[in-house]
C-alpha cells in the first residue's frame, strides 16, 4: 500500500477482476455492503455492472487490481451510492476518495440527492461519513441507517480541478473526476 490506488470507471469487461476482490473481502465486509449474505459474485455482479445509467467506479492498486468499487445507481430524483473496501485498505481514506468521485459524478448528472444505506454500528461507514465536506443527514429504521446528501451541497463542497490556463474555481465546470487535468 505505499501508492495511492488511481480510481477509474469501469463496466461489464471488469467482471472478473471485480469478483477476484469481491472473494478477497472478508464476510464481514461483505455483510457491511450487501446487507446479507451473498451467493457467488459472479452470479450479481454482471447485472450491477451493467446496470444502464449507473456509474461504477473502481480503484486500482500499483499492480492493477482493483481494492475498492463505488456505484452509483438512478432511483428517479435520487441516486443511490455504494461503496465496497478491500479489507487491507479499509481505514486508509479510500472509501472517502472513493465517495468524493462518486458525488462528483451526482453532481454532474443532476441529481437532487444521493443517498445510501449503512447497517447501524458500522464504524467504517461512520468515519467515512464523519469525513464528509458536507451535511449528511439521517435516518434510522429497523437497524439500517439511510443516509443522504442534497447534491447541490456538493458544487460548495467538492475540491475541483483547474485545469492550466482555465479560469478560477466557479468560472466554469470542473473536467471529468477521472481525468486528470491537461
Amino acid at each position: 500500500m505505499c501508492r495511492e490506488p488511481r480510481i477509474i470507471p469501469i463496466g461489464p469487461d471488469d467482471l472478473a477482476a471485480t469478483v477476484a476482490m469481491h472473494r478477497r473481502c472478508s464476510s464481514q465486509t461483505l455483510w457491511n455492503r450487501y446487507h446479507r449474505a451473498m451467493p457467488d459474485p459472479r452470479t450479481y455482479l454482471p447485472a450491477l455492472l451493467g446496470r444502464r445509467g449507473s456509474v461504477h467506479l473502481a480503484a486500482r492498486d500499483s499492480t492493477g487490481r482493483i481494492v475498492a468499487v463505488g456505484h452509483l445507481m438512478p432511483d428517479r430524483s435520487a441516486v443511490e451510492a455504494a461503496l465496497l473496501v478491500e479489507d487491507p485498505w479499509q481505514g486508509h481514506g479510500l472509501g472517502t476518495r472513493m465517495l468524493r468521485h462518486l458525488g462528483r459524478h451526482a453532481l454532474m448528472g443532476g441529481w437532487a440527492t444521493l443517498y445510501g444505506l449503512v447497517l447501524s454500528g458500522d464504524e467504517r461507514m461512520a468515519a467515512v461519513l464523519r469525513h464528509a465536506s458536507v451535511p449528511v443527514h439521517r435516518r434510522e429504521e429497523g437497524g439500517v441507517v439511510t443516509v443522504w446528501i442534497h447534491v447541490r451541497d456538493l458544487a460548495a463542497g467538492l475540491p475541483t480541478r483547474r485545469r492550466r490556463g482555465s479560469p478560477p474555481h466557479g468560472a466554469e465546470p470542473a473536467g471529468h473526476p477521472d481525468r486528470p487535468a491537461a
